[in-house]
């Protein structure tokens, strides 16, 4: 969570400070694509690369792993994201304190919680949000069985974390604008925390009526819906013993 966290907060808070100079909205796309995928490769041999608490949760719930293992990932996951934040705000204190003349705030001209935390965009409405995080997230926990599934077509063990990375990528490049694409309650949780403790206020949980709890609910459920979906139209039609069509030339080559 620390990797992604740092390429990915201090990505929009160099595109929110230098005022579009020093960089864009697809250059936050690409670094919270950099930043999963350096998080999985770090974190692959030790969890199998939990950055996710929907997804960690999604686990549990399938069978994969218990509930203590469940508790002690999603710790991990928001200290890294939480030290993550910390990180980048001493990263760019200065910068920080010279864009808003030293007023902390959630919405205005200089607003600078955005930088850490997801915000809903002005025009979405609450419902909206909540289902554009939600269908973000199915497209993220299918994109991430597909890539996984041995049963299915998965990829190579060592591309797994890069193609992780592309699939963040994609999302951010087409379902951002509404929500800024949290996808991730271990993304969006621990940083709107430290913004409280650090000079923001608790407006950052009670703006945009009350806002924080769709980025921490959203994923989770879509997750377990993407889940479902996934069984119905993809697991259930792959057979343990079933033969690719290159797997059965192989086989007559070798016979032969």
């Amino acid at each position: 969570s620390l990797f992604m966290q740092v390429f990915g907060l201090s990505s929009v808070a160099q595109v929110v400070l230098g005022k579009g100079s020093s960089g864009q909205y697809l250059s936050i796309n690409m670094a919270f694509g950099i930043g999963s995928t350096l998080g999985i490769y770090a974190a692959g041999g030790v969890s199998g690369g939990h950055l996710n608490a929907a997804i960690t949760i999604t686990h549990c719930v399938l069978g994969n792993i218990t509930w203590t293992t469940v508790v002690a990932y999603i710790i991990g996951q928001f200290l890294g994201s939480f030290m993550a934040a910390a990180t980048v705000f001493a990263l760019y204190y200065d910068a920080i304190y010279h864009y808003t003349n030293g007023s902390l705030t959630v919405s205005g001209p200089t607003a600078t919680a955005m930088i850490f935390s997801t915000y809903p965009a002005p025009n979405v409405s609450l419902q909206g949000a909540f289902f554009t995080e939600f269908m973000a997230t199915v497209m993220l926990i299918l994109g991430v069985l597909v890539i996984h599934d041995e049963r299915n077509n998965a990829a190579i063990q060592g591309a797994q974390p890069m193609l992780s990375g592309m699939l963040v990528l994609g999302i951010g490049l087409g379902m951002g604008l509404n929500t800024g694409y949290a996808i991730n309650p271990s993304r969006d949780l621990p940083p709107r925390i430290f913004t409280a403790i650090a000079g923001w206020g608790t407006a950052v949980f009670t703006d945009e009526h009350s806002w924080w709890w769709v980025p921490v609910a959203a994923p989770v459920l879509g997750c377990l819906f993407g889940v479902v979906i996934y069984k119905i139209c993809i697991d259930f039609h792959n057979h343990p013993g079933h033969e690719t069509e290159h797997e059965k030339e192989q086989a007559g080559m070798e016979i032969s």
